[in-house]
């Protein structure tokens, strides 16, 4: 029995159990999709098989507090995955060992999503390279110790995919691949249930298509097609396209809007079993294929709804998830300046087993929206479209002297809703505030993403401060320039990079600061996942309290990290004590710190601290 047959042994009762409950025990296709799982092992190449074989022996590899992430658009950081290849010394530079790389297969132009409607999922968009550039660069990443994340976009197709080309000309193959009807009947009947993905640009759930004279679920864009998980023709082949992009060497695939795939009538097709049935036969297929892979769920709802994609300790489904809730509720802290609601999210998050990992960040390609927890908010009085306003008032800086400058995407007044875009700096108001503050408070939020278990991410630019760039107003691209979600997305610029060094720039001082944090959490075990993480009483709703414990094996770290995130000095007082046997020092100066004598701290505006005891 060689490895790929003792692994398919290892899954296979689960694996047909799984399969043979949604496809109502299709042999034929079962067995199909055990032989492709047998196609793509024989085409992994050896280095993949080595790494795959390393990765086994240490399931939680990517769980240390070594992992440090950024994202990045290819063509912004460097016009083509050859020029993001020549650019790795920098990305090393940076600290970072997980590069995820934005959707980069091939799309229509002008109808592409930013990437997300893909027309070939074997083939990269051709003004970035070729497959063969992405498995060169993947394979120097590696070289250098940097594992590659990737989008993987299952939900739908472009409607310029072959599979689509050939619905629209009529073959009901290809048809029955996604959800098409010969009148609205059915469709008006799905949207009494469905909620809308974007109201303003992209209003309905379903498309008229003149071609084929029917009517084709779009959930998310009229160009972009729902595929239909309920043909295991659809799932074979999705995962098959899956592993291909593993065998170029992908190490994360990244599910797309992963709580969409199974649409079922009178339901809102959000989070239904059979989702949760789908990812967890993928994780058995990366096991069995190329185990040193890992699913990354993009699922972008509140705890309650993302937690389960984990799947059990038993029968895991996603390695990896998205903390989006964390990231809204930290701008959302930044605007209010009143920690109440962070330290309520963050008691959940506190108190979810150790073995989940997240992914934490603070901005994504996205937006920012205001999924938080209104529940919450009006035990203090907060109205949630009034607040909603002020959110959005405050971060384009319309609100009284906010030094904030974003945009809105998706602006729905009758709703009194709308997302926010821009990148950290601008958000911090680098743009056109106190410099001084604002550079002070970025620098803080990433002293806060980095104390939190779990992976940091951070968006390419943010590490020099960049910000917004208005010039895609200007776009020959219609679509483009009515998007302001790319006003964080500008070019990478490598001469603002080149004052990295220089500590009398705002570019200098924020990529000095963030870097000697991350060698701080890289070489410090208290920032391992495994440590036990708390809320810190500050006596104080301006500032946030976070304690952190390891202590495995002879080395025991306490950590505490105090955020002010008032723009004025906070004292607090905490009944943590500083002052007796431990000897704490503050990680970032590393000189001895002590309260003073009645034990207050007091934090200048927008700073923290980091405090370290060696137990």
């Amino acid at each position: 029995m060689n490895i790929f047959e003792a692994r398919l042994a290892r899954h296979y009762d689960e694996l047909k159990w799984l399969y043979y409950e949604l496809y109502g025990s299709d042999k034929q296709a079962f067995d199909y999709f055990c032989s492709m799982l047998a196609k793509c092992w024989a085409e992994r190449n050896d280095l993949l098989r080595e790494l795959d074989e390393a990765r086994e022996t240490d399931p939680t590899w990517y769980a240390g507090n070594d992992i440090l992430g950024m994202m990045m658009y290819t063509e912004c950081f460097a016009k083509n995955l050859q020029g993001v290849k020549s650019h790795l010394d920098y990305v090393q530079e940076c600290g970072v060992t997980y590069l995820h790389l934005m959707p980069l297969l091939d799309t229509p132009k002008g109808r592409s999503d930013g990437g997300y409607a893909v027309s070939d999922f074997r083939k990269v968009r051709p003004d970035l390279g070729t497959m063969d550039d992405l498995a060169d660069l993947c394979a120097d990443c590696h070289s250098k110790g940097i594992s590659v994340c990737l989008d993987f976009v299952m939900n739908h197709t472009s409607e310029d995919h072959e599979w689509a080309k050939r619905a629209r000309r009529g073959e009901k193959e290809f048809q029955d691949r996604y959800f098409f009807f010969d009148s609205w009947d059915i469709p008006n009947q799905f949207e009494q249930n469905l909620p809308e993905v974007f109201p303003t640009t992209a209003p309905g759930n379903f498309t008229y298509n003149p071609e084929s004279g029917k009517v084709v679920m779009t959930t998310f864009y009229p160009y972009q097609w729902d595929l239909n998980y309920r043909n295991p023709v659809v799932f074979n082949d999705m995962t098959e396209n899956m592993l291909y992009l593993c065998n170029q060497g992908i190490d994360i695939i990244r599910l797309d809007a992963v709580p969409y795939i199974w649409k079922t009538l009178g339901t809102n097709c959000r989070n239904l079993p059979q989702v949760h049935t789908l990812v967890r036969i993928m994780r058995m297929a990366a096991e069995i294929v190329c185990p040193g892979t890992l699913l990354l769920g993009e699922v972008v709802m509140e705890p309650s709804k993302v937690v389960p994609y984990f799947g059990t300790v038993e029968k895991p489904e996603c390695n990896m998830l998205y903390n989006v809730t964390t990231m809204a509720s930290t701008w959302h802290t930044v605007a209010t300046q009143d920690t109440r609601l962070m330290k309520h999210q963050l008691a959940s998050v506190f108190a979810l087993p150790k073995e989940y990992v997240f992914l934490n960040y603070l901005r994504c390609h996205d937006d920012i929206g205001w999924g938080l927890d209104y529940p919450f908010l009006r035990t203090f009085g907060i109205d949630e479209v009034a607040h909603k306003k002020y959110l959005n008032d405050y971060f384009k800086g319309d609100f009284r002297n906010s030094p904030s400058r974003g945009e809105t995407y998706n602006d729905a007044p009758e709703l009194g809703d709308a997302r926010m875009c821009g990148t950290t700096a601008s958000l911090c108001g680098l743009e056109s505030g106190n410099k001084d503050m604002a550079i002070r408070l970025d620098i803080m939020l990433h002293a806060f993403l980095l104390t939190q278990s779990g992976i940091p991410v951070i968006y390419s630019g943010d590490e020099i401060g960049q910000l917004n760039d208005y010039t895609y107003h200007d776009s020959p691209d219609p679509d483009r320039a009515a998007d302001s979600r790319y006003v964080h997305r500008g070019a990478f610029h490598w001469e603002n990079a080149a004052k990295r060094d220089d500590l009398s720039t705002p570019e200098g001082r924020i990529f000095d600061a963030v870097h000697k944090m991350i060698k701080l959490r890289d070489t410090q075990a208290v920032f391992s996942n495994n440590a036990d993480t708390w809320l810190v009483e500050t006596n104080n709703d301006h500032v946030l309290g976070i304690g952190r414990y390891y202590g495995e094996k002879t080395q025991k770290e306490k950590m505490l990290a105090f955020f002010n995130f008032s723009d004025e000095a906070q004292t607090i007082t905490t009944s943590e004590n500083l002052g007796g046997i431990f000897a704490y020092r503050d990680m970032i100066t590393g000189e001895s710190f002590r309260t003073n004598s009645i034990g207050q701290i007091k934090l200048e505006g927008f700073s923290f601290l980091w405090l370290l005891a060696d137990l």
